[in-house]
């Protein structure tokens, strides 16, 4: 498939019709503020404490129904679809600026945000702007209110709409798009992507998804499409099997990177990288060697890999891609809040660990990359995560931990963290009911080779960005 062209009359007159109907629409909203009042006001699951994982809760049905309500906007855009339980984000961007670098244009569609909303959706790397979101609220404010007589859509359904809208009027090339909470239930489940990608599987939402890796892996494999080439990474046993059967169910061409897709990788260290980490994949129609992974860490470099595989599927099916050009988009990667450095005196790091496995893996990481002499572990976390989990896995690294919570209502409680860790692990740790009083106890226990880690909940780290580092916003509405 050659790269998509499109003469300027025809880019003119979508431009203009999509004006037209901004103009007809209800004008529901004079304001950003208001039209963003009305979607934080609509059920939030990211925010709730108990949720029930159903198709009441999470209803595709509804989904649908909102869609058709705009105009099915997710039909008029190709697509990928990425689910898993770490590493979906980091695989979606390294795989959006591959794709950005071969001269396409790239909706990136992404969940949680770590400072603003808008960070969420993104073409070529910009976030959508305050003026481009009012106008999809307005256009889609009387679709919301009819559909909300009877089972009213949440804020996560809302966004996702939004996000396919603000993909067909902007005409790209493909949309990475991210699952949110599971796979099978999730709202981006509506799409026919062309690729499909199933990052690493690990206990976590016990709630919702379940506390096995099968039944988890049945959740994530829910994104499978008859006919649709989906890979994966090497899974645990258990989850690998739930991933094959459910493939060979639905008919689903699935490889593994590392078994049918030929991968590799290793640690190195260089004076103009430091240490890093070189992948190799080879496929029959892609080769590429010794890239260097752009985030730290032995699973970034799986991640990598996985999207790499994706990116040559997408090669399969006709868009063209060259190897050098994804190099340089694959270099180009920046990540907030994987293993970020938000500060230098002292040393802070940030990172969104959010289960065990995680943990473990950002461990590893710091260990191999990032020379400290005593590392302080701030920590915070939800109540559906699997805290024992991760709290056995913190007593591995940290030389000091201080327990904390974010302004979530989900958060656990500081003491109740710290009650944990002493049975599990027997050790001596200590609380603040604030990330501020965390830091303060932080700094006071630190020198110059010391580093301070933020990580178990992106809420939290996002309040660490905002508080160290100016947050760039999304372009406001013209006065």
């Amino acid at each position: 498939m050659a790269k998509t062209t499109r003469t300027t009359g025809k880019k003119q007159a979508n431009k203009d019709s999509s004006k037209v109907a901004s103009v007809k629409a209800k004008r529901a909203f004079r304001t950003y503020q208001e039209a963003l009042a009305y979607l934080l006001d609509r059920t939030d699951y990211e925010k709730e404490e108990r949720v029930r994982y159903n198709v009441t809760t999470f209803s595709l049905e509804r989904m649908e129904k909102l869609l058709s309500l705009l105009g099915d906007p997710h039909t008029k855009i190709n697509t990928v679809h990425i689910a898993g339980t770490k590493g979906k984000g980091s695989t979606a961007t390294m795989l959006a600026r591959m794709l950005e670098a071969n001269g396409y244009t790239v909706g990136l569609y992404t969940s949680p945000h770590l400072v603003h909303l808008h960070e969420r959706i993104t073409i070529n790397s910009e976030m959508i702007t305050e003026p481009e979101m009012l106008d999809l609220m307005n256009r889609s404010y009387a679709p919301i209110e009819k559909l909300s007589k009877d089972t009213p859509p949440t804020f996560f359904e809302i966004m996702t709409a939004l996000a396919f809208m603000y993909f067909a009027d902007r005409q790209i090339d493909i949309g990475v798009i991210e699952t949110g909470l599971g796979g099978r239930l999730d709202s981006t489940n509506v799409i026919m992507p062309k690729v499909v990608g199933i990052t690493s599987l690990s206990i976590d939402h016990k709630q919702q998804l379940g506390d096995t890796l099968d039944r988890i892996a049945m959740e994530k494999a829910g994104i499978f499409k008859k006919g649709v080439p989906a890979v994966t990474v090497q899974q645990d046993p258990l989850a690998m099997n739930v991933l094959k059967a459910q493939a060979l169910a639905v008919k689903v061409p699935l490889s593994v990177t590392g078994t049918d897709i030929d991968f590799s990788y290793r640690f190195e260290t260089s004076r103009e990288h430091g240490p890093h980490t070189r992948i190799c994949l080879s496929t029959p129609t892609s080769k590429f060697e010794h890239l260097r992974v752009p985030l730290y860490g032995r699973h970034q470099a799986i991640n990598c890999g996985l999207a790499l595989a994706m990116l040559d599927k997408l090669k399969s099916a006709g868009y063209q891609i060259d190897v050098e050009k994804a190099a340089t988009g694959l270099a180009n990667v920046r990540l907030a809040g994987r293993m970020e450095m938000i500060c230098q005196d002292p040393r802070i790091m940030i990172d969104g660990a959010h289960n065990a496995a995680s943990i473990r893996a950002l461990i590893h990481a710091i260990g191999q990359n990032i020379p400290y002499d005593s590392m302080v572990m701030i920590f915070g976390c939800n109540c559906d995560k699997d805290i024992p989990g991760m709290l056995n896995e913190l007593q591995y690294g940290a030389d000091k931990v201080i327990f904390t919570r974010s302004s979530s209502n989900k958060a656990v409680s500081p003491q109740e963290l710290s009650d944990q860790y002493t049975e599990i692990c027997g050790k001596m740790c200590q609380t603040a009911n604030t990330l501020g009083e965390a830091l303060l106890l932080a700094r006071s226990a630190v020198g110059k080779e010391d580093l301070i880690c933020i990580t178990g909940s992106f809420y939290l780290i996002g309040q660490a960005k905002v508080r160290f580092q100016p947050q760039p916003r999304p372009a406001p509405v013209a006065s």
